[in-house]
């Protein structure tokens, strides 16, 4: 008897797992930061170098596992809604045959544990890992769709991401540029 709700915990991991390699990473660059504008002496005089590195990585951490909890949520409601509207799948077998990528995710959080002293190998291990559990869902749903609505399927999740991710990159991009116009020194 397989127990359906196996893989349950798994996403949780690769959050947890995902957050603290890209929280790790992220101090190990912050910290000369600190240094250098003179703020890490500072709180040096309240905590010690661990307890500070500590308190560092549990909010740096919390903030990742936000934005990949986030991230988790946009993209299974992405594809549910194009699955809504491109499969003739009324029981939800597509759903639960797709299940079984989450253990692609976890090994990708694993790997990202080797990539800690680099941000391109962090983020080619993610960007490879989100690409395979794509393929690999794609090939578990193909038994439940008609070509049409898989290719259908593809274009509205690769158009929602490309739209998205260029509205966020707008957005950044504007708010740097107005941080940058409003500085006194930079007129």
């Amino acid at each position: 008897m397989k127990n359906p709700y196996l893989y349950g915990y798994l996403p949780l991991f690769t959050i947890i797992l995902f957050s603290l390699s890209f929280g790790i990473f992220t101090v190990n660059r912050i910290l000369p930061v600190l240094s250098s504008i003179g703020v890490y002496a500072g709180m040096r005089e309240f905590l010690s170098d661990l307890e500070l590195r500590v308190f560092l990585l549990i909010v740096l951490s919390l903030c990742f596992f936000m934005l990949f909890s986030a991230l988790k949520l946009i993209g299974q409601t992405i594809h549910e809604v194009g699955m809504l509207f491109f499969s003739k799948d009324k029981i939800g077998e597509t759903m639960s045959a797709a299940r079984g990528g989450y253990v692609i995710f976890f090994f990708g959080s694993l790997l990202s544990v080797l990539g800690i002293a680099s941000v391109n190998i962090l983020m080619a291990v993610f960007a490879l890992t989100v690409f395979v559990y794509f393929i690999y869902t794609i090939y578990k749903m193909s038994r439940f769709m008609s070509m049409a609505g898989m290719i259908g399927l593809i274009i509205f999740e690769i158009l929602f991401w490309s739209l998205f991710i260029t509205l966020i990159l707008y957005i950044l991009l504007r708010l740097y540029n107005g941080i940058l116009a409003s500085l006194p020194f930079a007129n």
